[in-house]
């Protein structure tokens, strides 16, 4: 497999992630000439003036494909009003448009931490639908009242087009510092006093999930750090408390906007994930640790057993939720009919829940936005149920096919950095145990490969220690043996 000791970082790693694309059955270029294909002009008639509003936004220093703003106002009596603006994607790319067309077929934005290969034309989606700031750009507005419980008042949500301005970009990193008392606040005061009410708004409806049962999980995957050209390192990307500031308002968004449409009488795609297949194997995990778990799927004494393990054992904790992911299984989009039970979804402990926020990246999300805008207008429902059933379906198979993408283009950077260390032993944790592999992901660096001998009896959540016996950065493939 691997010339032992070779040097991975000589190959080309974007032509790697293309074929990779291309093999699980995405489209990794965009048609000729899709750029003249979208409108010329924004529409802005009928559309509220929000710009004075002091929007921001927050994300990573380097995107520029930005979904969302925030503002917030204090009410009286304890509620706050919550608005959230995700960019009007759908007023430049219509339904059935070429940009919709390819944005269907490949269904998300792909990153293989070598290369983007974005859902839509970047003339859209990194400046002309992004949330750039200091430019005038159209949103639909989920306007929320949250109460002092962080309960929403439903009856209050409104969804409408609005025009507004982001006043500041602001960062995960140095928002999160801030908030967590380790550095200075953003200099414009106005957008400071503005993050500590969303971060209140953030704090009150992740207590409301988690006292229903929302399961805390630090769900981290590792990523290539590139020098010169060359992979010289992985790292995982922790939470901060600016990360779960927006993480939860997001959430907030989208059970909103799923309750919005299930009042209007539409149908819609709802994101479910439902109750574990493996939970045997959770309440395993959690007899080892010294904990109870019920015979049936409980999220929240799932949720109180692994607040416990954070608390106890920190340094583990995203080890831990790494296995209880891979076992909870992966979610699904099906069609939801306004009048039919909710599936719902267990780690999130919500009933109603539509991905909205995120259009210029997903294309659920540009479907529920559609939706949306018809509903806030009282018009037909622009997709039938068997429209909505076979996309969601649809962006199920290109998610999961996606993941895998993402994964093998992981292993990829792994194989490259690992290339040269072939007989050296390292410790893991067991990812993966099917009929058709058993895989590990180490401590340090966060590799993952397949356990090909020594792997009888290993099972998700085991620790493990393992010798590297094979690479082949080609494929992105890693060979441990478990000893």
């Amino acid at each position: 497999m691997n010339h032992r000791g070779g040097n991975g970082n000589d190959l080309d790693l974007v032509a790697i992630a293309r074929r990779v694309l291309t093999e699980n059955g995405f489209d990794p270029e965009m048609p000729n000439g899709i750029e003249r294909t979208f409108a010329e002009e924004d529409p802005v008639d009928g559309v509220e003036d929000l710009r004075r509003l002091p929007w921001s936004s927050i994300d990573n220093h380097d995107s520029r494909d930005l979904d969302q703003v925030e503002v917030a106002e204090r009410l009286e009596g304890g509620a706050i009003r919550m608005m959230i603006g995700i960019a009007d994607v759908d007023a430049l790319v219509p339904r059935d448009s070429p940009v919709d067309v390819y944005a269907r077929t490949n269904t998300a934005t792909l990153y293989t931490g070598v290369h983007i290969f974005p859902m839509l034309p970047e003339e859209l989606s990194t400046d002309r639908t992004s949330l750039l700031p200091d430019v005038d750009r159209l949103v639909i507005v989920t306007e929320m009242i949250i109460r002092e419980d962080g309960s929403l008042d439903d009856r209050a949500t409104r969804i409408y087009p609005a025009l507004v301005r982001n006043h500041a970009k602001l960062v995960y990193e140095k928002v999160g510092a801030w908030l967590e008392e380790a550095g200075p606040p953003p200099e414009d005061t106005v957008i400071a006093d503005q993050v500590v009410l969303h971060d209140e708004v953030a704090q009150r409806l992740r207590k409301h999930r988690y006292e229903k049962g929302a399961l805390d999980l630090e769900t981290i995957e590792a990523r290539p750090v590139t020098k010169d050209g060359r992979i010289v390192d992985l790292v995982l990307t922790h939470k901060n408390r600016a990360r779960e500031l927006v993480e939860d308002l997001m959430i907030g968004a989208n059970g909103a906007t799923a309750k919005f449409l299930e009042s209007a009488g539409y149908s819609s795609i709802r994101r479910v994930v439902r109750a574990p297949k493996r939970w045997d194997r959770i309440v395993e995990l959690a007899r080892i640790m010294g904990a109870t778990l019920p015979v049936e799927p409980d999220a929240p004494a799932l949720s109180d057993f692994l607040a416990e393990r954070r608390q106890t054992d920190p340094t583990r904790f995203a080890d831990l939720s790494l296995s209880v992911v891979k076992l909870l299984g992966p979610g699904e989009y099906v069609l939801q009919r306004a009048a039919d039970p909710d599936t719902g979804h267990f780690g999130l402990a919500v009933e109603d829940y539509a991905h909205s926020t995120a259009p210029n990246r997903r294309y659920p999300d540009l479907i529920t936005q559609r939706l949306l805008k018809a509903a806030a207008r009282k018009e037909r429902q622009p997709y039938s149920d068997d429209e909505l059933t076979a996309i969601a379906a649809h962006c199920t198979e290109r998610e999961n096919a996606a993941r895998k993408v993402e994964r093998t283009m992981r292993k990829v950077a792994a194989a490259v950095l690992l290339s040269s260390r072939i007989g050296d032993e390292f410790d893991g944790v067991i990812t993966g145990a099917t009929p058709k592999g058993t895989y590990a992901r180490l401590f340090r660096p966060p590799a993952e490969g397949r356990v090909v001998t020594g792997e009888r009896g290993l099972d998700v959540g085991d620790k493990v220690r393992v010798r590297l016996v094979d690479t082949n950065p080609q494929r992105g493939f890693i060979d441990f043996a478990a000893i």
